[in-house]
Formats: C-alpha cells, structure tokens, sequence
C-alpha cells in the first residue's frame, strides 16, 4: 500500500468565522476531489478508491470542519463546505477536476458543482439528498444530542441504521459491540458543524443548475437518507445517471469493491 501522503492546511475565510482545511494529495494525472460523509475523514472513507485509481488521477481528499485538522465554526452550511473544498482544490494546483461525494460530501459536491460548473469535470453522488425536511432534522438533532450526551448510544444508534439490518443480523454478539465500540469513537463534538450543515441543506433550486455529467449511486437499502430522497436528485440534475445497490447508507464498507468499481467506470468515462 502507497504511504499516506503528508496533510497540507491552509486558512479559509467562512460566513461564519474563520477555518481552516486540511487535504492530502496522492498520485498523478487529471483533477479528482473526495468529499466524505458526517463523522468519516479523508483516508478513512475514501482510500479503498483513492489506492485504485492514484495511478492515473491526481486525487485530493479534504477534510470537512471537524474531520481530521479542518477546524472551524460550530455553525456551517452546505455552501460553506463548498468553498471550503474549492479553496483546497485551487491551492493543491487543481483548475478542473472531478468530484465525488458521500452522503454530506455528496451535499457539499453538488453545492460546489452548481457554483463552479465550469471547474467540475463529473460529479458522482452517494446517498445525496435535495433538502432537509422534518424527519431530517429530527435525526441530526438527535445525533448532537446524543453526540454530546452519550456518544456510546449514538454508536449504537448508527450500527443499526447506518448499515441494511442484514449486517447486524447476521453478526455475533462480539462482532456487533465491537462494531459499536469502533463507531462510538469515530465520533467527536467536533463534528457538530457537520451535523448543522446536514440538518440546514437545501439545494433544491441550485441542483438545475448543475452541468456536469453526473452519476447518483443510490443505496436502495438506506435508513438514514431515504433512497427516494436520492433519487430525487438524480431527477434534479439534467441527464443524471442513476445507479442502485442492494446496500444501507455505509455503501463504501459494506460493499466497498462494488463502490469503487462504479465510480472507477463512471470516473474513466469522463
């Protein structure tokens, strides 16, 4: 396995407050950004696809505020996000490039997209979603609440949702905890900017407006983001692809080979 490049950071000026965004660059070749999903980080979501594909793209993933050494106010927005992986993306060399998001990632990329549709070569969403409604925000409230209160039962909380219910099912009782344990620490009250951009996204009227060719990996099994909510915005985007997999919202560990296969070919054929 290639060694894990060195973090680069630099300052970027937010609606909100001052920020700073931490990236790693890997391989070489045309532009590829990565944007992960609430609670993950850069390498953790993303290097099964960054080890596939470094030979022939020059991939930066970024860290969004509360992930890794991004830091930042406790309050963003999607748009927010958005400029601040743009600004990673120009300082790291990149004029166009292509991008691929998970779950908020997917949020912050379309954002991004349909504010710099000339930098964005290809988009690839998983588990996307247009707005925030009720049930939405009920959850991320919860997820904070919890965050701060008792992250052991948020672990618990994201082991039977965050997976289709197969996953737990079938697992023994030690497999499961530790599954739990690995969630529950994975989580911070650093990442509660992250769960106030999950519970204020709205990209309804933004979402016409994305020109780049794109690709929606829905998870079909999904009990976090609604997969009619995902496909929702592939409808959103002129001439969208849409692609469905039999999987819960942790598409990329469930079925990781499967994942990065789709967005390889989606990748290689732009």
């Amino acid at each position: 396995m290639p060694a894990t490049p060195a973090p680069v950071t630099l300052p970027v000026a937010l609606a909100h407050g001052p920020a700073e965004v931490e990236y790693f660059v890997s391989g070489t070749g045309p532009g590829l950004v990565l944007v992960h999903g609430t609670f993950a980080d850069a390498l953790g979501n993303w290097q099964p696809l960054i080890d596939a594909v470094a030979d022939r793209y020059t991939v930066v993933a970024v860290n969004l505020v509360g992930s890794g050494g991004s830091t930042g106010p406790e309050t963003v927005s999607a748009d927010d996000l958005a400029g601040l992986v743009a600004a990673a993306a120009e300082h790291a060399g990149l004029d166009t490039y292509h991008l691929v998001g998970h779950s908020l990632g997917a949020v912050t990329a379309a954002a991004l997209a349909a504010r710099h549709p000339r930098r964005v070569r290809s988009l690839a969403l998983h588990a996307p979603w247009a707005r925030t409604d009720a049930r939405g925000r009920y959850q991320f409230a919860l997820w904070e609440r919890l965050l701060r209160e008792d992250p052991a039962r948020l672990g618990e909380l994201l082991q039977l949702t965050a997976f289709r219910p197969e996953a737990t099912a079938g697992a023994d009782n030690e497999d499961v905890a530790a599954s739990v344990q690995g969630l529950a620490g994975m989580v911070s009250v650093r990442h509660v900017p992250q769960l106030r951009a999950d519970r204020d996204a709205d990209l309804r009227d933004r979402l016409p407006h994305v020109t780049a060719p794109t690709l929606v990996l829905v998870s079909g099994r999904d009990q976090i983001v609604p997969p009619a909510d995902q496909r929702a915005v592939a409808a959103a985007i002129p001439g969208a692809a849409l692609e469905e997999f039999d999987a819960g919202h942790a598409l990329p560990f469930e079925d990781g080979d499967g994942f990065v296969k789709a967005v390889t070919a989606f990748l290689d054929a732009h």
